[in-house]
């Protein structure tokens, strides 16, 4: 490709493409870039003149990226990000001045315990700046390689291999067992034999293992699930009044035990502990207001932690 070639594609395209691989959907993306889906069509028409490529096909009620356009896909990111940081490299960061739009993405857990605290603590310390959060999706790892995300909040050892990003541990948890405060069967303590016939209610919501089910595989106990979860919250929230037992996060657990009839007690062997961390796209590495918000979860964290 030469230079005369290039003089034809506008950075504009370039996001265009970013977008409409993203969402499959020229309605979606047009949304997502806030223009009308007549120029978002234009966009990609232009894009399939530019590299002679239809990019997308219809497949049923979808548009699937063909062969080129998969092959495209990571070199625009890359180009993208280097120019996003180049961007941000030579600015300072104002949080009382600047404006700014987060992504993050986070389980229920995570964001009543650490971030929700910490959004409310930047209203005021940055009040120009705005997030969303997501819940836990399949495609994490394709959405942190597409920076289509700022932060990911994610257990360490659940990453799937080939996710491109950089990491922070925030903390370290225990798992411990929950119950219903008056259980007519659990007493101070609970035993193995009650811990493998009780009812038990489990986190069930991630695309691949969770953490309660590989530590319950390290130990080579065989739990079955009586009810999943898509929510850590609910967990604790179903037991009063029943005869179920969970295993949750201490933390969730003891912020529970003060609000609803339940308790905690420890499992009847030694629960090897979980360690959350921070994820970001490597491109996002030197952007100053990214390295700001960042500090500040560290903070948060390590608050929590004391």
């Amino acid at each position: 490709m030469d230079r005369e070639q290039l003089r034809r594609l506008d950075l504009n395209l370039l996001l265009a493409f970013d977008v409409l691989i993203a969402e499959r959907n020229v309605t979606k993306a047009a949304e997502r870039m806030s223009v009308g889906q007549p120029a978002m069509s234009a966009s990609l028409a232009r894009l399939r003149k530019f590299f002679d490529d239809p990019l997308l096909v219809r497949e049923g009620r979808s548009l699937v990226p063909t062969t080129r356009a998969l092959a495209l896909i990571e070199p625009i990111r890359a180009a993208l990000d280097a120019i996003e940081s180049t961007i941000h490299a030579g600015r300072e960061f104002d949080p009382r001045t600047d404006h700014r739009t987060f992504t993050l993405m986070a389980s229920d857990y995570v964001l009543l315990l650490l971030l929700g605290r910490l959004l409310a603590a930047l209203e005021v310390e940055a009040p120009n700046l705005r997030f969303t959060v997501r819940p836990i999706a399949p495609d994490f790892a394709e959405q942190i390689n597409r920076s289509q995300l700022d932060l990911l909040f994610f257990p360490d050892e659940l990453v799937t291999e080939g996710m491109q990003a950089n990491s922070a541990t925030l903390f370290t948890e225990r798992l411990v067992c929950a119950v219903d405060r008056d259980h007519p069967e659990v007493g101070e303590q609970l035993t193995e034999e009650q811990f493998c016939r009780l009812p038990y209610v489990s986190f069930d919501g991630t695309p691949s293992h969770t953490i309660s089910e590989l530590r319950l595989r390290e130990l080579g106990v065989d739990r079955p699930i009586d009810i999943g979860t898509q929510s850590f919250v609910l967990q604790p929230l179903m037991l009063p009044g029943t005869r179920l037992m969970a295993l949750v996060h201490e933390r969730l657990g003891q912020y529970f035990a003060e609000r609803v009839g339940i308790r905690l007690v420890d499992p009847p062997f030694f629960v090897r502990p979980m360690s959350e961390a921070m994820f970001w796209p490597p491109g996002a590495e030197g952007d100053p207001a990214h390295r700001w918000l960042r500090d500040r979860v560290l903070r948060a964290a390590a608050a929590w932690n004391t």
